[in-house]
C-alpha cells in the first residue's frame, strides 16, 4: 500500500529523520512531506519574496500566509497526518495543523511525551493513535501497510 504522510510539528529534533530511517529499513511505500523546517527561511519568506516589512506583525503575517499555501496543499494531499509536540516550545502551529487535518477528515497520529497528555487532551481525542516515540509511528505505518 502506498501512503503519503505529512509530518507536522516541532523542528528542533531529528524525529522526522528517525521516521524516514524506519520507513527505509522496513522498505515501506511511504512518501513523507512536511512544512518548511528551516526556521529562518520560514520566518523570512514573506520579506524575501514580497518585500521587507517595518513591523514584526506584518512580517509574520505575510510569512504565515505563504507557509499556509504549502501546509494546506500537503495536508490536503496526505493520507495520514502525523503531528509531534515537543516539550521545549509551545507548538501552536502544530495544534492548528492537527485541527485542520481533523476538519478535513484526515487520519491523524499524534506524538508527544506523556507529560503533555492533559494540555493536549482535545488534540489526542481527535487522533486515531497517540504515540510517544517516532518508532511507534513507524510501526503503525508498517502495520497498516501490510497486504
Amino acid at each position: 500500500m502506498k501512503l503519503t504522510v505529512y509530518l507536522s510539528g516541532e523542528i528542533h529534533t531529528d524525529w522526522r529523520d528517525e521516521i524516514a530511517r524506519g520507513i527505509a529499513e522496513k522498505d515501506l511505500q511511504v512518501t513523507l512531506t512536511s512544512p518548511n523546517t528551516d526556521h529562518a527561511s520560514s520566518d523570512d519568506c514573506g520579506d524575501e519574496i514580497l518585500g521587507t516589512e517595518a513591523t514584526p506583525f506584518w512580517k509574520d503575517h505575510k510569512a504565515a500566509k505563504i507557509n499556509a499555501l504549502r501546509t494546506r496543499k500537503l495536508i490536503s494531499d496526505a493520507d495520514i497526518v502525523v503531528v509531534r509536540f515537543g516539550d521545549k516550545y509551545k507548538q501552536w502551529n502544530a495544534a492548528f495543523d492537527a485541527g485542520y487535518a481533523a476538519a478535513l477528515g484526515k487520519s491523524l497520529i499524534v506524538q508527544h511525551d506523556p507529560a503533555l497528555t492533559h494540555p493536549l487532551k482535545e488534540v489526542d481525542a481527535a487522533a486515531m493513535a497517540v504515540c510517544e516515540t517516532p518508532q511507534q509511528i513507524v510501526e503503525i505505518l508498517s502495520y497498516i501497510s501490510r497486504n
